[in-house]
């Protein structure tokens, strides 16, 4: 069979999964089953792919993705995440559109505690999006800073998806951790500016008369320092120790979980109950991911057994692209996915093509796998199908999906800027990952 037709083939069924409902992982298993029995040599390739399956997940460097996972569930259900997100609404009382500004702060805080994007998103609509609809704030500042600072969570550690995809594509894990913490901390900062720019400029977005506590320099820095400032020292043992050299990014996962453990009885919180479920949570969330990466792990070695890899990197050599237009041809269709799918399926279904043509090409996989990590962010806020959209909209039952997506639009502008950044200026992207080279 031709390299284009195999191609085609295998795509073709993933399509026809897709449209059929299927998750994402039987999906891909499904054109394994396939792909193994027409080219891996009919029963002995099924054998080939029970031992591929084995293999894909049988890593140590997948260990943190269920750390991470545990370690954002436990301050999740123990409630210590809210407490957070309260002290920091007191600490930031005096700011214009004050509760949009405690939504970007407090969920950035949050999702570099939690990793979990849904998480974060579903917490902050359920909760001050809510009391900032009751005020009377315009649809933009109540929904867009809780949906945009939940991808957030993709780039600032601890993030599986970038263990994933380092996972995946051969990348290193940890500067791929500690690289998104800047692309990370710039998208905040200007999500904060436009909320506070759109309060100023346009007073009707935000209300003048916006119930204000009488509180006293202590009754608003006390709570920070008890609520928000010991619960830091999670994110600087993960970080810190990737930083130092002295973990690796399994070693800083475990890590995080046992500070994060340890701050939930410190703060009297953990019981038997939430416990459980939280245990509960990271075994669904962690089983899915494995599953996924065992299903990704094998469409590739059927593709490059194939011969449909690299038929299609000898059709892009033929092209003869520069870097910059290869960078830019792979990013937009990361973009264009992302409107369509999942992340995880765009990763399943891009790196196997992508690495391996970044690799002939001399791009650096660092850079790379950060700016892939932005883009298929934004995938989480692209209508039509972009998840966050969606559970902004099931917080809020009331709210029609359309005006979510226009609330959704200037942050998705902001996050293509800082896109444009990290491709324009690479030192924003390779500061950090050069520290620990």
């Amino acid at each position: 069979m031709i390299w284009w037709q195999t191609l085609c083939l295998m795509v073709g069924l993933l399509a026809f999964h897709f449209a059929l409902g299927l998750p994402v992982a039987f999906a891909f298993l499904g054109a394994n089953l396939v792909g193994a029995w027409i080219f891996l040599g009919g029963e002995p390739g099924l054998v080939q792919l029970v031992r591929n399956a084995s293999g894909s997940v049988n890593s140590f460097a997948l260990a943190p993705i269920p750390l991470f996972v545990l370690m954002g569930e436990l301050l999740f259900h123990t409630g210590l995440a809210y407490r957070a997100i309260d002290a920091v609404e007191k600490l930031l009382v005096r700011l214009p559109a004050r509760l949009a500004c405690v939504t970007v702060v407090g969920g950035t805080t949050f999702a570099a505690l939690s990793g979990s994007s849904i998480a974060n998103t579903a917490m902050l609509g359920g909760t001050l999006s809510q009391e900032m609809l009751r005020r009377g704030y315009s649809p933009t500042l109540t929904f867009g800073p809780a949906m945009a600072v939940g991808g957030i969570a993709v780039l600032i550690p601890p993030s599986a998806l970038a263990v994933m995809l380092g996972s995946l594509s051969g990348i290193s894990i940890s500067q791929l951790l500690i690289g998104g913490i800047l692309p990370g901390i710039l998208m905040a900062a200007a999500f904060l500016l436009f909320v506070i720019a759109t309060a100023v400029v346009s007073p009707g977005s935000a209300p003048r008369n916006e119930h204000v506590e009488t509180l006293t320099l202590k009754q608003r820095i006390v709570p920070f320092l008890r609520d928000v400032v010991p619960l830091s020292g999670i994110f600087v043992a993960v970080i810190g120790g990737l930083l130092a050299g002295f973990a690796t990014p399994t070693e800083a996962a475990a890590l995080g979980s046992a500070a994060a453990f340890i701050a939930t009885i410190a703060y009297r919180q953990l019981t038997f109950g939430n416990l459980v479920k939280s245990l509960m949570e990271t075994a669904k969330v962690s089983i899915s991911i494995l599953f996924i990466i065992v299903a990704s792990t094998t469409f590739s070695q059927i593709l490059s057994f194939s011969g449909a890899t690299m038929g299609f990197l000898t059709l892009i050599r033929d092209v003869e692209m520069s870097p910059m237009v290869l960078i830019l041809a792979m990013l937009g269709i990361i973009l264009v996915l992302g409107c369509l799918i999942d992340q995880v399926s765009i990763m399943m279904i891009t790196l196997p093509f992508f690495m391996p043509i970044a690799q002939t090409a001399g791009i650096e996989p660092v850079w790379l796998g950060l700016m892939m990590l932005v883009a298929i962010e934004l995938g989480l806020l692209t209508p039509p199908f972009g998840i966050l959209l969606m559970v902004m909209q099931g917080a809020s039952r009331a709210t029609p999906l359309v005006q979510i997506y226009k609330a959704a639009l200037p942050f998705i502008i902001i996050e293509l800027v800082i896109l444009a950044l990290m491709l324009l200026v690479p030192e924003v992207t390779m500061y950090l990952p050069t520290l620990i080279r």
